[in-house]
This record gives structure tokens, sequence and C-alpha cells, in this order.
């Protein structure tokens, strides 16, 4: 079915993402996870993970929305699978141990899965752990953003650098319903600014970060609703 209808929007986010995922988003109806809490359960998997798994797949499951900016970013669509338990090394230096949910399949070829990590964070996880934002809603909130804000920018830059202080936020406040950890959102008097870090840092790359700013807006732009 398609999400065009306000209320099919699950509840928790801003007013700006909802109508675009209720304007963009479609959403098959998902297999219950539950279905298969037996089977997790003979592999080990604590059904406080398997709850978790299913309350994800229930409240996101089967939606499929447009790309990121970078790489084609984000799962094709919403899916949970086999919980699994991890020891990873985190891109900024701790080793995190937990319970791991696959977010959804990738949309194109990239070494790296989209996860939910064991705090919440949704992020990239191959070699490295990097959580992008402390919740699948804030992706949505920054991909919703960045629709908007290329919608309707004057003009549209990009530049990378080592660290997102190079990129001369001062002035400029964080966006915090993107609940940005990774990816952030900055914005200014006339300029959105959006910092992305690089999915390659996964991997075990050296940290780089793209800035995309979006400058000629007026308060809607700003904004939105």
């Amino acid at each position: 079915m398609n999400l065009n209808l306000y209320h099919d929007v699950p509840d928790g986010l801003s007013r700006r993402a909802t109508t675009f995922v209720s304007m963009h988003g479609v959403r098959a109806e998902p297999a219950d996870a539950e279905a298969h809490r037996a089977g997790w359960r003979e592999l080990g998997v604590p059904d406080a993970e398997i709850d978790r798994a299913v309350a994800f797949q229930r409240r996101w499951g089967g939606l499929v929305l447009p790309p990121g900016p970078l790489h084609d970013d984000g799962p094709r669509y919403f899916e949970v699978d086999t919980p699994e338990e991890y020891s990873v090394e985190r891109w900024d230096g701790p080793t995190v141990r937990g319970w791991w949910l696959e977010a959804g399949v990738q949309r194109s070829a990239v070494p790296y899965s989209f996860v939910i990590g064991p705090d919440g964070a949704y992020g990239v996880l191959a070699d490295r752990w990097v959580p992008l934002h402390e919740s699948v809603e804030g992706w949505i909130e920054s991909l919703a953003l960045t629709y908007h804000a290329t919608a309707w920018a004057r003009r549209i830059t990009k530049v990378t650098g080592a660290t997102p202080e190079e990129f001369g936020l001062d002035g400029f406040a964080p966006v915090a319903e993107v609940r940005g950890m990774g990816d952030t959102w900055w914005r200014g008097a006339d300029s959105l600014v959006a910092v992305h870090l690089e999915r390659t840092v996964c991997l075990g790359g050296p940290a780089t970060f793209t800035a995309w700013t979006y400058s000629g807006l007026d308060e809607w732009g700003l904004h939105g609703l």
C-alpha cells in the first residue's frame, strides 16, 4: 500500500518527516517477526532481543523510502533479520558488545550492513561499528530534511574534510530531531548544513566528512512544517 494518508505513518516523527514519509513512502505488508521467536530462541537469542526485533518489524517493516545522498544510502526497505551478537570496535575507539538487528537489505552493492545497534542507534556495520543517528527515526528525519532543503535551496555546495570543525559551523545550531551522531545537521541564518561521516570508515579507513551546504533559504526553507 502507498502511505498517502497522514495517519498511516508511525508516530514519533516531526510533521516535516511525517509528510515526507506519507508522500514518498511505500509500504508492503511485512511478515510478523513473532513467527520466528521459537527458531531464534533455539539459536540462543534472548527474549528481550526478540521483543526488540518484533517491535522494529511491526513499526517499520516493509517501508520503502528514497535513497540518501551518499552511495544510494539506506536500506532498500526496512526488514529485520535474525538478531546477532557481536563484539566490534566503534569507528572512534571503544569496543561495543551486544546484539545487533539488521535494519534492511542494502539498496546497492556496498560492503557494509545497515543495522540497529545494542542501544538503538542506527548506523553501518562492517569491520567497525559506525552509529549515524541515535535511532532510525533520526535517519528518516535526516532524509526528509535532505529532500526539503534540496527543493528550496538557491545554491548547494559540497566540500570534504577530516573533521566537522573545518566547515565553519560557528553560529550554527544543531538540528535536534535528526538525533545526530556520525551524521549531523546544522541550521544557520539562511542555510542548512548536513555533515555526513563517510561510510568507508567502517572498513577501517580514515574518518572523512562530507558537508552539503544548502544556502539562500527563507524561513520556510530553514524549517518547513
